[in-house]
């Protein structure tokens, strides 16, 4: 593992806030591209993306303090501001930065359902680049395993244990070109954004039963049980939208054409 990239005399550049960092830089620089192509402008990408992955900081930290470290953080509140190392949990970054996203969308006038369908292949995107930073960091492991593809994590024990970092690298790959197939033949307005839940949830729970996590509820983990109740109530929506489709407006580019 490797949490310290490198040292410059007392300053410390941690691989975790490397990779997340470059995590919101690569799907910011994608999300502009795709709203450029879409007549929406790279400038509407540029604020949406700042208020939704500040709001989705805020969640993400705010989420892992409530559920995963309450005792800790009650006797140490300003370790709350420390991210230098990890703590953060993907389900309160969406939560998060749902929030942040509606109010955003509806400052820069943007169709909330159609701005979500093309922000959602670059979540799977930041999350898989992300995740490498778990791994560099060496948080966020699994549980002990025989088989080959076991990592000793040292700081955890000398035990082989699954790389669970590595197959939620993988399965946000897989979810983004799934999902950047989806965009363009899509049916409805919101098709892509709750896809995008539904499977993420699904992987999660996938990825949870080789993961040391927190168990809560009748053997599964906290993560598991928020999958769940995100599965419940996208489900219905989906379903629900399917049915009563708004029209999908093709994309109009900056010559007026539609674009592909």
């Amino acid at each position: 593992m490797c949490p310290v990239l490198f040292r410059w005399g007392a300053l410390k550049v941690y691989s975790y806030g490397v990779m997340l960092a470059l995590a919101i830089l690569v799907a910011t620089t994608g999300l502009a591209r795709e709203f450029r192509r879409r007549g929406y402008g790279e400038e509407a990408a540029f604020d949406l993306a700042v208020i939704a992955v500040l709001a989705g900081l805020a969640g993400a930290r705010l989420y892992y303090v409530a559920f995963y470290a309450w005792d800790w953080f009650r006797l140490h509140p300003l370790s709350i501001l420390d991210l230098r190392s990890g703590g953060l949990v993907f389900f309160g970054a969406i939560l998060g930065g749902a929030v942040g996203f509606v109010a955003a969308a509806k400052w820069k006038k943007l169709p909330p359902w159609d701005a979500a369908d093309i922000v959602a292949p670059y979540l799977a995107l930041a999350y898989a680049v992300g995740r490498v930073g778990c791994f560099l960091n060496g948080c966020c492991y699994g549980r002990p395993t025989t088989l080959p593809l076991g990592v000793v994590f040292p700081s955890v024990d000398s035990l082989p244990r699954h790389p669970t970092q590595l197959y939620s690298v993988l399965a946000g790959l897989i979810l983004y070109m799934v999902l950047r197939r989806l965009l363009r033949a899509r049916r409805f307005e919101g098709q892509v954004i709750l896809a995008y839940l539904g499977g993420y949830s699904l992987l999660r729970i996938a990825i949870e039963f080789f993961r040391e996590n927190l168990v809560v509820w009748h053997g599964l983990t906290m993560a598991q049980v928020t999958a769940l109740a995100v599965l419940l109530a996208v489900a219905p929506l989906y379903a629900w939208r399917k049915d009563h489709p708004p029209p999908v407006e093709p994309a109009m580019g900056k010559e007026g054409e539609p674009s592909e």
